[in-house]
């Protein structure tokens, strides 16, 4: 064979060798499904925001539109999601298509280039964002709290009411419902033969209480949180009565009458709550928002150069008649080695389900069973945590601390954390969107939960006045 037949052959060879690559590039790209979700990001002010996106999904399009009016918050979010695109364990691929600019909310509602808005920023912007959302056909994944102001719950009601009638999802990031402890309480809660009956409780001893301790200088993906300023102005994130509450009211409707469709005008009746605050240094404030000076809208809650932040509240209310009380308290700085933390009990005939987070427990949630004299079988805690819950929860275990006590040993790899919960939401929340719908008791359970942290709030303003 000589030169220029081998060459030619060659030629031949190769165009026929890329001709057969290119048919199975396009023959697997053909057989991949085109992604059903396509994000729409709105004004990303809350960190929240880009732990939606701290992982990939097979359903959803790795190009993410964002909108917003620019600035530090803006900054903020891409940075996170570039380093969640840089890391070197398991990177995620977003690409992030940015529009900045006074009208972008018009814009991404005239645009529609996604079917998905993620709302996670400024508190007193969400109920109208989510009602804007929902009536232009697109479907709504909400941080919490979907509303802060009593005279807002009636344009969540509508909303939920629009959403039903254009045929799209409206939901709200509940993450503590994936806290390996809380899943555990709620399971033992639903054994009659460990648990007994959950009591009816009073004011001074309610039936269910959840209390939460969070802090404002904490580290978020690896990172110092920087908190924006409007943060601290209960007029834009408002206060905790109808903020972080959200959780703690969620969980114990999920925990006491699990996937019961609760009526809020009928089901929930608010006793009493009140506010206070903790105090902010000028020091802590440059630390934790890189500001200098006290903003405008801040003004009016300084004093001698000290923040007074609107960060704490309490309620106690009754749920169908069970006595519930629901507390969050905010803190600078976690103690070393701690975070945020949780303490929770509910109140049976047998037993009462405690959830502790102290320095006992070295700062981790660690669940007890504590046992009522005389109502209490040993034998029937073992059976359902050795044999039942052990089917689902494989490695769970127990030990005895005392005469009446028992502790539920968890392995570590089920504390996968408040950030990973943003993902486990995420999956929910794609699985209802490929059924068409969300299960029946959420929409009336979320009205529910909102109704009750606006009572709260109005009870509290009662309080003050």
């Amino acid at each position: 064979m000589n030169g220029r037949i081998w060459l030619a052959l060659s030629a031949v060879w190769l165009l026929a060798g890329l001709t057969a690559g290119c048919q199975m590039k396009r023959a697997a790209a053909e057989k991949q499904p085109e992604p059903s979700v396509r994000l729409l990001v709105l004004d990303p002010g809350h960190f929240h925001a880009a732990l939606v996106q701290k992982t990939m999904y097979e359903q959803v399009s790795p190009e993410v539109f964002v909108y917003a009016p620019g600035g530090p918050e803006l900054d903020n979010y891409l940075g996170t999601i570039e380093s969640f695109n840089t890391r070197t364990d398991n990177p995620t691929a977003w690409l992030q298509r940015v529009y900045q600019g006074p009208d972008y909310l018009e814009r991404m509602l005239s645009e529609k280039k996604g079917n998905v808005v993620v709302i996670s920023g400024k508190n007193s912007l969400k109920t109208d964002y989510i009602y804007q959302s929902v009536r232009a056909g697109l479907h709504v994944l909400a941080d919490k709290p979907m509303v802060i102001a009593p005279d807002k719950f009636p344009l969540l009601v509508e909303s939920f009411r629009t959403a039903e009638k254009n045929g799209v999802l409206l939901y709200d990031i509940m993450t503590e419902r994936f806290e390996i402890t809380t899943i555990l309480q709620k399971e033992l809660a639903a054994i009659p033969e460990v648990f007994g009956d959950l009591q009816r409780g009073s004011p001074e001893e309610p039936a269910a209480v959840k209390e939460s301790v969070h802090h404002f200088f904490k580290y978020v993906a690896g990172r110092p949180l920087r908190r924006p300023a409007w943060f601290f102005d209960p007029a834009q994130r408002g206060e905790d009565l109808a903020d972080v509450s959200t959780h703690l009211v969620d969980l114990i409707q999920w925990e006491c009458f699990p996937e019961e469709p609760i009526d809020y005008r009928r089901d929930i009746q608010m006793l009493r709550a009140r506010r206070w605050t903790t105090p902010m240094t000028a020091e802590q404030f440059r630390e934790v928002t890189g500001q200098e000076d006290w903003p405008e809208y801040l003004k009016p809650y300084v004093k001698d150069n000290v923040l007074y932040v609107k960060a704490n509240g309490q309620m106690d209310y009754t749920l169908r008649g069970i006595h519930a009380r629901v507390c969050v308290r905010w803190e600078y700085r976690a103690p070393e080695g701690a975070g945020d933390m949780h303490y929770s009990i509910l109140r049976g005939s047998r037993c009462n389900l405690v959830i502790r987070q102290g320095p006992q427990e070295k700062y981790k949630p660690t669940l007890y069973v504590e046992s009522i004299q005389g109502k209490f079988s040993h034998g029937n805690l073992e059976k359902a945590v050795l044999r039942t819950l052990q089917k689902k929860y494989p490695g769970i275990g127990l030990e005895r601390i005392d005469e009446r006590t028992w502790k539920i040993l968890v392995p570590d790899f089920y504390y996968v954390g408040h950030e990973a919960h943003f993902a486990q939401v995420m999956q929910n929340f794609l699985r209802y969107l490929k059924a068409g719908r969300l299960p029946d008791w959420e929409v009336p359970n979320m009205l529910a939960k909102y109704y009750t942290t606006m009572e709260a709030v109005k009870a509290a303003d009662r309080q003050d006045n």
